[in-house]
């Protein structure tokens, strides 16, 4: 017995021996796979390190340009037309908000004056365009308010209250239109200022030299430049906003004559 428990002992030791074998030669090629995808992978991640070194560097890069040309083209001027965009954007994000602010959903008001009228009257289609917000609902508050006085009345009301809501619509377009008009005039005026100093140096030399009309072109393109570019995008804000406030107005007029045909209909189921 205790021979063929040495002989199994000795088998088995054997077996778990040449299965380790097995076991490290198998981990061994993988062992090395890990490696070289470690080495691998090394330069892509410092490739993904230097990327946004790089943004950052480029930003910083374009930053110091933009800087230089500013004080190239004269900081008096370069300074007074950004004053310009500064005011005129400032002008057009309060009109941007303001008519976002003015929108209505007509049709739901329209249903709910028309349930109002057919429920309490006028009295409760006043209340309704008191709690709505919008030039639609104000200009529905005027009309209806004026219904005691005859159909005609609520018809030039609603014509005059809609001119009122317009006029508060386009408000300060006009400002923006004239900040359009300064910013590249200012940049022309740096323009003329600069070939007339480009001139003079040529004269205090006595020679025209490269150098010196180059320096003086160059300072007043930069202004021209800088006021075009304000001007474009002035212009395309201003764009925007017209296109806001004619789509209010076509609702106001719209409505208006849908509110009229909801007050005859009441007129008369009030006769009968």
């Amino acid at each position: 017995m205790k021979k063929v428990f040495a002989t199994l002992t000795v088998l088995a030791m054997l077996t778990f021996g040449s299965a380790a074998m097995m076991a490290q030669e198998a981990a061994a090629p993988a062992e090395e796979a890990a490696v070289e995808n470690v080495e691998e992978a090394a330069p892509a991640v410092e490739e993904v390190a230097e990327a946004p070194a790089e943004e950052a560097g480029g930003l910083v890069a374009l930053h110091k340009t933009l800087k230089t040309k500013f004080i190239e083209g004269g900081a008096g001027f370069m300074a007074l037309t950004l004053v310009t965009l500064v005011f005129g954007l400032a002008l057009c994000i309060e009109r941007i908000i303001y008519l976002s602010l003015s929108k209505t959903n007509t049709k739901q008001l329209l249903a709910d004056v028309e349930a109002a009228l057919k429920e309490g009257g006028i009295e409760k289609a006043l209340e309704v365009c008191r709690n709505t917000r919008g030039p639609v609902a104000s200009i529905f508050y005027q009309g209806l308010s004026r219904y005691d006085e005859g159909i005609d009345v609520v018809e030039k009301t609603v014509a005059s209250y809609g001119g009122v809501q317009l006029g508060l619509l386009e408000k300060n377009l006009s400002w923006i239109t004239l900040f359009i008009a300064i910013a590249p005039s200012l940049g022309f005026l740096g323009t003329i200022i600069g070939m007339i100093e480009a001139f003079d140096k040529i004269q205090q030399v006595g020679d025209i030299s490269a150098t010196v009309v180059a320096g003086g072109i160059k300072v007043a393109l930069l202004t021209t430049l800088l006021g075009l570019i304000i001007a474009v995008v002035l212009q395309l804000f201003y764009n925007y906003i017209l296109s806001l406030v004619e789509g209010l107005v076509n609702e106001m007029e719209d409505s208006s004559i849908s509110l009229l045909d909801l007050v005859v209909e009441y007129d008369k189921a009030q006769k009968k």
